[in-house]
């Protein structure tokens, strides 16, 4: 019973308040989605299609800029895109949830979380769609090597995008609450998300990092390869996410999962902290200056 009133009586603008107003948030989910491929001919398919096009051309373009021989790249590749693509996608139309809204929030009262919230719920759901792309790409190598590279460790990668969502979660609520007072926020996001995909590893393996390190310390120089590979893999929580999903998904095709890739109940435990220290921060300052909104928008 205390749950129950706990739910369907919270404290007015608490995060809590989604649960009085879930049947707007599907709402607002519903028409998220079904804005983005209003008048499309392909609709829904372009969010398979989309990723794999990119795929093709970053696998081909990476495979010789780089010159790394890694194992099913495309897989690989598409595994680390795609979640970087929700992470950074969600966080980026959070940005003008409540400037967005502003007729509305004008005319009624309802829990302003709910704007942030649709439309990162609304991107995961995209996110979902879009995994299409990596099914296909694995059923294509499955053909080619004759063996099936399908299995139940892949439902593992459901940790990495429940990680990714609270994260962006609470990121998105910050950066809502922000883009209020500030509207440069949007324009130093988005210089800050182009610095965020090159340090999160999509088209390169950490491993590399590693061997140069190795390499500056043979010479007798400060190995700063090695120190930058280990604030990549400890600092940056959406390089957690992406190694993890690349664990569930791409390591179990591999003979042998190089140690760079190899994935530890810290790396969980990181993620996770990771994810609910935004949440609280993000929530946290939403509510302190959910009651000023009306003043800025």
């Amino acid at each position: 019973m205390a749950l129950k009133k706990l739910l369907t009586d919270p404290p007015e603008g608490s995060f809590r308040e989604i649960f009085k107003y879930k049947d707007l948030l599907v709402q607002l989910v519903t028409r998220d989605i079904k804005l983005k491929y209003r008048r499309s001919f392909l609709g829904y398919v372009w969010s398979i299609l989309n990723p794999l096009l990119i795929m093709i051309i970053m696998a081909v373009v990476f495979s010789f800029l780089f010159r790394r021989s890694i194992a099913y790249f495309p897989i690989y590749l598409l595994a680390g895109r795609s979640m970087f693509e929700f992470v950074n996608t969600a966080v980026s139309k959070s940005l003008s949830a409540i400037t967005e809204n502003t007729s509305l929030l004008k005319k009624t009262y309802i829990s302003k979380f709910m704007f942030p919230m649709s439309k990162i719920t609304a991107c995961m759901v995209d996110f979902v769609f879009s995994l299409g792309a990596l099914i296909l790409v694995m059923a294509f190598f499955s053909i080619i090597d004759g063996r099936v590279l399908f299995s139940l460790w892949n439902l593992g990668a459901v940790l990495a995008i429940i990680q990714g969502y609270i994260f962006s979660l609470g990121l998105g609520f910050l950066l809502a609450e922000l883009h209020v007072f500030f509207r440069d926020i949007r324009y130093i996001y988005h210089a800050f998300s182009t610095m965020w995909l090159y340090c999160s590893a999509i088209f390169y393996d950490i491993g590399m990092f590693y061997e140069y390190g190795d390499a500056q310390s043979a010479a007798g120089s400060f190995p700063l390869a090695t120190y930058l590979a280990k604030i990549i893999e400890y600092v940056n929580p959406l390089y957690i996410y992406i190694k993890q999903m690349r664990y569930f998904i791409w390591t179990p095709m591999l003979d042998e999962i190089p140690y760079w890739a190899q994935v530890t109940v810290w790396d969980f435990v990181l993620g996770t902290v990771y994810a609910l220290i935004m949440f609280a921060i993000g929530t946290f300052f939403f509510r302190r200056n959910q009651d000023r909104f009306i003043l800025y928008i």
